[in-house]
């Protein structure tokens, strides 16, 4: 979707950690006992296979990372977020902050404001030290939902996702619909269980997509803080066809065919391309929480 050219940005909402390497902060504190934090990540989501006990530690925090953010502070209006990728993704986390609390207190679920981190290369997060290699990633440990915008082009050119703006947001969209379910609690299911294309670790990822979707519903209706304008325009039917491509682009059947040429359903994490497009498409069309309970589903 378009962005309003008059919207206003908000660059405290984010962290510009581009060429800084590890900065001031030093070594990451891993803070658990002795075990082995590592990323929660690859291709859009959470491993499940990687997510530890973090979920509910209460152990030291890594040291934070300085950065004087001043690619993100020039980041100030829609029209900057149309032209400018980080601007986008800073846009794009700003419409979601503006709309999740409104909807979800709704449900009586409350809403804290995660920190979007634009990093290139390499980035120290609570869950770990991470590579640009493993795509935009969501971390609990922090509430941190982290991108290297050089993804964005690999979504493109290695996964064969269109390009317009809206395939973009979603891969963002996506990234808080896994801070919605840290809030409502659901995070933790991706740990349960093996993978395959019904275990809780797809069922994790399809909700979030489905968040994805409700979020685009309202998106262009829902008016920014302190003005009457949506942080974006109206939603057309090219921008749904992107969203969907990109989701369909990320799928794990499509993934895997390309790397080997063939499938295999019982290694899945994520959710075939099919599942991706309908349980985002499912959050768009009923706009409903309730509608994107894929845990209850009997089929996904």
């Amino acid at each position: 979707m378009t962005f309003n050219e008059g919207a206003r940005l908000d660059p405290s909402q984010a962290e510009d950690r581009r060429g800084g390497g590890m900065g001031r902060g030093g070594k990451v504190g891993l803070g658990l006992g002795g075990g082995i934090v590592v990323l929660i990540g690859a291709l859009l989501g959470i491993n499940p296979d990687m997510l530890s006990s973090l979920l509910g530690d209460t152990g030291s925090q890594p040291a934070i990372e300085q950065s004087s953010g001043a690619g993100l502070a020039s980041c100030q209006t829609g029209q900057d977020a149309n032209e400018r990728l980080d601007c986008r993704i800073l846009g794009t986390a700003n419409s979601l902050n503006s709309f999740w609390p409104g909807y979800l207190k709704e449900y009586g679920v409350g809403y804290s404001v995660p920190k979007t981190v634009i990093f290139t290369g390499s980035v120290s997060t609570a869950c770990g030290q991470a590579t640009s290699a493993v795509g935009p990633f969501y971390c609990p440990g922090d509430n941190k939902a982290y991108f290297d915008p050089d993804f964005f082009a690999q979504l493109e050119t290695d996964f064969g996702s269109s390009g317009g703006p809206l395939a973009q947001e979603y891969v963002v969209a996506h990234e808080f619909g896994h801070h919605v379910q840290n809030l409502t609690g659901t995070i933790g299911k991706a740990q349960q269980g093996s993978k395959g294309e019904q275990s809780l670790a797809v069922r994790t990822e399809l909700q979030a997509d489905c968040y994805a979707g409700i979020w685009m519903r309202y998106a262009s209706s829902q008016p920014a803080p302190g003005s009457s304008q949506p942080f974006l325009k109206a939603l057309t039917q090219k921008d749904l066809n992107d969203a969907l491509s990109a989701a369909s682009s990320v799928g794990d059947d499509r993934i895997q065919q390309a790397a080997t040429g063939r499938t295999n359903p019982e290694s899945w994490s994520h959710g075939s391309s099919a599942q991706r497009q309908k349980w985002l498409y499912t959050g768009y069309q009923t706009a409903d929480l309730a509608a994107c309970d894929t845990f209850a589903a009997p089929k996904v």
